[in-house]
């Protein structure tokens, strides 16, 4: 006599037909379907660790704020070093990680990766002061363009638009020094917590505002000059996407919005393709707009629905 064995929801596991499903998986995965980097398995990135690293430079940036608030004159510089020690050493293996998607043959070995990586660390911890200036530019900007702020410290911890601008310079920085993907994963948790989308290939000046800034869409060859301010749901994107003989997309080829200095875009507004906003110009809330406008322009709703 068989007994049959069941599981706790009353099911004979044999009803799955596992080894059938776990077998074609497995043609899909190694030869039909597989979609994997040169075909081969690599470890990814971690988003946990990347938020983790995030954190801890937030931290080494601005340790009152985003660290510790009850550090001393005498400890916030034991602070700073030993978090950014252990900051960068966590970021050189993402780094490497990130690597293997996006390296080319003469770093296919894992001692050069691992070399590069080192170089690429060591840079960005090169660059962090001047990050921090960029950052508290941005803030002030911020706080000079809100007149419902009240203090530094609420624009630091209260603003979505300045968490998404330190992820993107954090992203910007390590996209500028070879390390793509991975710039591309940290701009992704920076969207996923505030709602704005920066790709850290665009290039932002100095004194950047978003105010509100839910559904903000910055795209990758977007280039904004200093002093602009941009509300919710603004969009600098592309207005077409050219193709090669065959059809397939070309990348990195310049379709984004040039927007120069002291430019204000209001809510909704849609800007799209190549064209250039003149320094000094508005453009009001829910305007569609594909071609360049002068310097000083002041652009409204209206005045596109008559051209």
């Amino acid at each position: 006599m068989t007994i049959d064995t069941f599981d706790a929801a009353g099911v004979k596991p044999s009803h799955w037909n596992l080894t059938s499903v776990i077998e074609q998986l497995r043609v899909s995965r190694e030869a039909t379907h597989n979609i994997r980097h040169q075909g081969r398995v690599r470890e990814l990135p971690s988003r946990e660790a990347l938020q983790i690293i995030v954190n801890g430079l937030s931290a080494v940036l601005f340790p009152t704020h985003y660290g510790r608030p009850n550090l001393t004159d005498e400890s916030i510089d034991y602070f700073v070093g030993d978090t950014l020690n252990t900051t960068l050493n966590r970021l050189t293996e993402q780094v490497r990680r990130g690597l293997q998607f996006s390296a080319t043959e003469d770093l296919s070995d894992e001692a050069a990766l691992t070399q590069q990586a080192h170089v690429i660390t060591r840079e960005f911890a090169a660059n962090l002061p001047a990050i921090r200036a960029l950052l508290v530019s941005d803030v002030h900007a911020a706080f000079s363009g809100d007149p419902a702020a009240t203090s530094i410290a609420e624009i630091m911890l209260c603003y979505p638009g300045t968490i998404a601008i330190l992820y993107y310079r954090l992203a910007h920085c390590l996209h500028r020094l070879g390390s793509p993907f991975l710039a591309r994963l940290i701009s992704d948790i920076g969207h996923s917590l505030t709602g704005i989308d920066i790709h850290p290939g665009a290039h932002i000046g100095g004194s950047f505002f978003i105010d509100h800034g839910t559904g903000v869409v910055i795209g990758e060859t977007a280039i904004l000059g200093q002093r602009v301010r941009l509300y919710q749901h603004v969009t600098l994107g592309a207005k077409r996407f050219p193709a090669d003989d065959q059809g397939v997309l070309i990348k990195g080829v310049p379709r984004h919005p040039v927007v120069e200095d002291d430019v204000v875009i209001y809510a909704g507004a849609t800007i799209l393709g190549r064209i250039t906003i003149g320094a000094g110009s508005t453009i009001g809330g829910n305007v569609w707009l594909t071609q360049s406008v002068p310097p000083n322009s002041n652009v409204s709703q209206a005045q596109m629905r008559s051209d």
